[in-house]
């Protein structure tokens, strides 16, 4: 224990030096996620009707994205976002495939201290109807050549472009980072 205590100060030491950030709040940063330094991962369903792409509204950032959320452990993946598509629009759908795979690190933005991987099924809606949740003020679908502001951390127009793609051809292999 004392050799990772150790270790996370030297991290928090190093990192300190490049950015704003003080050493003691890294060292706090850290403490706050136990374990091995893995990747997370955040799970997203893509769900069309006529044309339209259902996407729901943060509540966090007021923007817009497909639905979804991080991964819990032991869950199944296709359950989960199910699960997600579900609690966050009031649509039940079933996941019929993987759109893709990405990197949701590498988008543009600077590194983050942890590692997401993002993946994005093609869901077709079988029950439900729109509403909001806790964590959704809306629930809508949208043309894809009319889209709202996005939750760019969230959903960003590649995913969309790719969700387009696979909704034109069936046949289309998933797209990956």
């Amino acid at each position: 224990m004392q050799r990772y205590t150790r270790l996370n100060q030297i991290a928090a030491e190093m990192i300190a030096a490049h950015t704003t950030l003080s050493a003691a709040e890294l060292v706090e940063n850290f403490s706050a996620q136990p374990g091995y330094a893995t990747v997370k991962v955040d799970v997203r369903g893509a769900a069309a009707r006529e044309g339209r792409v259902l996407l729901v509204q943060e509540r966090r950032d007021g923007r817009w994205c497909l639905p979804g959320g991080w991964a819990d452990v032991g869950d199944v993946p296709s359950e989960m976002v199910a699960r997600e598509v579900w609690e966050e629009s009031g649509f039940e759908v079933t996941p019929r495939k993987v759109i893709g795979v990405y990197d949701a690190n590498r988008d543009g933005r600077p590194l983050e201290f942890y590692h997401a991987y993002k993946i994005v099924f093609l869901c077709e809606i079988t029950g439900g109807a729109a509403r909001p949740s806790d964590e959704t003020a809306d629930a809508r679908f949208f043309d894809f050549d009319d889209l709202p502001p996005l939750s760019s951390p969230r959903t960003d127009p590649r995913h969309l472009e790719e969700v387009r793609a696979h909704l034109a051809d069936p046949r289309r292999p998933a797209a990956f980072d």
